[in-house]
């Protein structure tokens, strides 16, 4: 069990549902022309298995990272980060695809009670979009390193990270709720998208010589460290950026800007990676800047909220 908890790495999973508790709070926060009360828009059932199914497409997309990069011998002596489970030897490469296999089938269990709790037996044309959303994400956490064809060895890992962490998990669940899109919404999609892509960005500068040498062209690998240097700070002050002109436009008080505080560890996560000059230094901060983008979601949900113990009670009492 030790093994297998290692292998989900527990480490990433508030990251990723980063998305999902923006775009719920402030479907919670901004009911729509068609309700009268957030109780309204808001449902628990969604917002469970929204996040039950994130987390099982987080674990599913490291299981098969660490199988995909361990049968091509991709994690090996040279790898800077902690040992993966198939490198180590602790997890067959068998026993791995069979928990990819079962993962994948819980994960569509999961979206598809999602999409029936959102949308009931109306709305046949949402329900088979985001049906082939979901089956599309599963495919895409699973191709990212697994296969001939794997799109993480040519580069596209960002692009598929800032996609089904940003905007799919933030605008995604925002619509479940709503069945709307809401323009300035983006924004913050944008954002946590961009703080995902600095995640993955992390790993592969401290990977970079060992992902080079196997042969997995990521950006880093394509641009060279120091210019993957200057992408992560472009992303990251982009994304700090883009949260604040969300709350300008979004008319905030002052007292609405205390998201602020998670540019304080997101500003020290900066400086230590413009000093760093070793690649071994950088593993600890992929823990940190997965905590400092949680902390900036909670943060965010809680400045979108005006009388949040009202609604609080409202949802405990009356919620569904």
């Amino acid at each position: 069990m030790k093994h297998w908890i290692e292998a989900a790495r527990l480490r990433t999973l508030p990251l990723s549902v980063s998305g999902i508790i923006v775009g719920s709070i402030y479907a919670l926060s901004n009911p729509t022309e068609t309700v009268n009360t957030p109780t309204e828009v808001f449902s628990w059932k969604i917002f469970g298995f929204s996040l039950l199914t994130t987390l099982g497409l987080q674990v599913l997309s490291n299981f098969a990272n660490d199988y995909g990069d361990g049968v091509k011998g991709t994690d090996n002596a040279d790898r800077i980060g902690p040992k993966r489970a198939i490198q180590s030897g602790a997890i067959t490469p068998q026993a791995m695809k069979k928990a990819i296999i079962i993962t994948s089938l819980l994960t569509l269990l999961s979206a598809i009670t999602l999409i029936y709790f959102a949308f009931g037996q109306s709305n046949f044309v949402y329900s088979i979009f985001f049906l082939v959303l979901g089956v599309a994400a599963i495919a895409s956490a699973i191709r990212y390193t697994v296969g001939n064809s794997a799109y993480g060895y040519r580069g596209y890992g960002d692009l598929f990270v800032f996609i089904f962490f940003g905007l799919v998990s933030t605008l995604g669940v925002n619509f479940l709720y709503s069945k709307e899109v809401d323009p300035i919404l983006i924004l913050p999609a944008v954002a946590i998208g961009l703080l995902s892509v600095g995640v993955l960005n992390l790993n592969n500068m401290r990977d970079e010589e060992s992902d080079r040498k196997a042969g997995k062209n990521t950006i880093v690998v394509k641009l060279g460290g120091a210019t993957a240097k200057k992408y992560h700070f472009f992303i990251i002050i982009s994304a700090m950026l883009l949260v604040v002109l969300f709350a300008i436009l979004s008319d905030y008080n002052f007292d609405q800007y205390l998201f602020l505080l998670a540019y304080i560890p997101l500003t020290k996560h900066l400086i230590t990676v413009y000093k760093n000059q070793d690649p071994k230094l950088l593993d600890p901060e992929l823990k940190k800047l997965a905590l400092s983008t949680f902390l900036l979601s909670i943060l965010l949900t809680v400045c979108m909220i005006s009388l949040i113990s009202d609604i609080i009670v409202n949802l405990f009492l009356g919620g569904r």
